[in-house]
């Protein structure tokens, strides 16, 4: 059974985190930090979120890949499939060391905050807004310890501004 989880999400100006089932921006610096903070963890997400990924990258490399899924049957080649984010959560076991961090979409990262189980997120500020039709849902900004990791400029690979932090229940 799980009893903390981590969350990890990229949200534009407006709380933007996605359009039409997908990224709108392309900042290598957010996805090397999205990459390297996760790895050798678990990741669970929405089955909408399992399809957004390209096959080629399916599952996430180097973690333990858990989809939620209400369709029956559903298949997620070497993955962990579970109906609910409560049998999810009474199912998973961690090893040692090991976190499972949401990484969406909206509803997921949702039903997580509302289980009171986030104990860390780390959340990528875009200064830009995006036209999204997916929102990250609101949460007590005041219930957290807000920590910067980095900030990234405009530059030739990365066409806003970024900020990511990681914010830590106090």
């Amino acid at each position: 059974m799980i009893q903390q989880l981590s969350l990890i999400a990229a949200l534009d100006a407006a709380n933007g985190i996605g359009k039409d089932n997908d990224l709108m921006w392309n900042l290598p610096a957010d996805m090397r930090f999205f990459k390297e903070t996760t790895k050798g963890h678990v990741v669970i997400m929405g089955r909408k979120n399992y399809d957004s990924i390209p096959e080629k990258y399916r599952p996430l490399a180097g973690r333990t890949n858990v989809v939620l899924s209400r369709k029956t049957n559903f298949d997620a080649p070497d993955c962990m499939v579970f109906d609910s984010f409560e049998n999810c959560v009474a199912s998973l076991e961690l090893a040692p060391g090991q976190k499972a961090f949401i990484i969406g979409g909206a509803e997921i990262y949702k039903l997580a905050l509302e289980s009171g189980l986030v104990h860390e997120m780390f959340l990528t500020h875009i200064d830009k807004i995006y036209g999204a039709d997916t929102f990250f849902p609101d949460f007590n900004a005041a219930l957290y310890h807000k920590e910067l990791i980095f900030n990234q400029v405009i530059d030739e690979k990365h066409e806003a501004a970024f900020a990511a932090y990681r914010y830590e229940l106090s």
